[in-house]
């Protein structure tokens, strides 16, 4: 395979997560006997640009043209969101003139924040179930489509080009981020700005955060590897910060070269990445081991705890958990159902390994001594949830970045 960003033959490989199936892909019951796709998941470096991505593209059909995850379901993603949406019409002086487009838009979550302030917004969206969402609760206008260099040249042609432009969680999806960059340049004004979100690297090797491995996320992003892949197109990052969310993110600010000049914060980190050695193999070799030992203390413990005659329960039907599970080989055996709070997972199966996804008022119908956390990047709020559960005596087992019981 070559790069997806610079087109570099030799490729280093990182980590082998063998054969899995796609981690959204929840079954029905009536799909149980039926063979399930499985693709090679593996994760490699660019010694020339620093991108850090896998091996297979699964075609986005596959994956995003039916979606179960819906981001309002997360008030930490919503909370995240309004901030967001206010801080940037503060900053870009938006108003009943401007145009707010968000590329994966998803059920809405956070253009609605952008509607309800009277600014105009557009949601662009591939999964027609998630887009009806978004434009029959939400009110938000939607086109079903993927973007790209294409999309967006055909819509300049008979549309006005946006204010601001925001790419949350989903630039690390698209296999062809030249296009994607390429897209961004032809939608956004002169002096229009777009904020892309992603998982940041530094947070996965850090934290040992490979059940963020998917198919669905292709890329890894060093500040690095993006500003070298947008300077291809005539955009520069302009100022770049790390967020909290997802257990550590980074959100790019992007324009049109020439209309702004870099921040200190972008130049300080592009300068803190080249000393922790964002272009150096040697950074990255360690992760595979690292990795190794994560799956034997949590396997190790999870066994432990149920020769002792504990139920192990989980939490979160999230692609996170199917990574996790796939590769650790986690089965009902040990895990005997997964909690969620969307009604669009209840009563499928984790793929893979078949573990049925419930209501979270089961914990406390059931109360399984132990709940193994697979949305640990939401935590905080997921352990306030259940407080309750808490008050009974249920504890929960934080996986990432070494098992922890709480």
């Amino acid at each position: 395979m070559a790069c997806r960003s610079c087109g570099e033959q030799k490729l280093l490989e990182l980590l082998d997560l063998g054969e899995t199936p796609l981690a959204n892909s929840l079954l029905s019951g009536d799909e149980l006997s039926s063979p399930e796709e499985k693709f090679p998941l593996q994760l490699f470096f660019c010694p020339s640009c620093s991108l850090v991505q896998i091996g297979e593209s699964v075609p986005p059909e596959k994956m995003f043209s039916k979606y179960r995850y819906f981001s309002s379901y997360s008030d930490t993603m919503l909370a995240h969101s309004q901030k967001l949406a206010e801080r940037v019409i503060a900053d870009r002086k938006l108003g009943a003139d401007s145009l707010v487009i968000e590329v994966a838009s998803n059920d809405g979550y956070l253009l609605q924040f952008y509607k309800n302030r009277g600014v105009g917004v557009l949601g662009i969206e591939p999964a027609r179930n998630v887009a009806n969402h978004a434009i029959e609760v939400k009110g938000i206008p939607t086109l079903v489509e993927f973007f790209g260099a294409e999309f967006a040249a055909e819509y300049v042609r008979r549309n006005s080009r946006c204010d601001v432009l925001h790419a949350n969680n989903v630039f690390a999806h698209v296999p062809d981020i030249n296009g994607f960059a390429e897209g961004i340049r032809t939608i956004l004004k002169s002096d229009g700005v777009a904020y892309l979100e992603s998982p940041y690297l530094k947070n996965l090797l850090d934290n040992c955060e490979f059940d963020t491995i998917y198919h669905e996320h292709l890329f890894y992003y060093s500040l690095t590897a993006l500003d070298r892949l947008f300077a291809r197109h005539g955009m520069l990052i302009f100022d770049a910060e790390k967020i909290p969310i997802h257990g550590g993110s980074m959100r790019i600010h992007v324009c049109h070269a020439g209309y702004m000049a870099r921040s200190e914060r972008a130049t300080r980190l592009l300068a803190e990445e080249l000393e922790w050695g964002v272009d150096s193999p040697a950074t990255y070799l360690n992760f595979s081991e690292k990795v190794q030992n994560l799956k034997k203390d949590l396997c190790w413990l999870l066994h432990d705890l149920k020769s002792q005659g504990k139920r192990i329960a989980a939490y979160g039907a999230a692609a996170k958990g199917s990574t996790l599970i796939n590769y650790f080989d986690l089965g009902r055996e040990l895990i005997d159902f997964v909690a969620d709070r969307s009604p669009h997972k209840q009563g499928l199966f984790m793929p893979g390994k078949h573990i049925p996804i419930v209501a979270v008022d089961v914990l406390l119908e059931k109360m399984p001594d132990y709940v193994l956390l697979f949305t640990w990047n939401f935590a905080d709020e997921i352990l306030e949830q259940q407080k309750e559960y808490r008050r009974r005596g249920g504890r929960f087992i934080i996986p990432i970045p070494e098992p922890t019981i709480l």
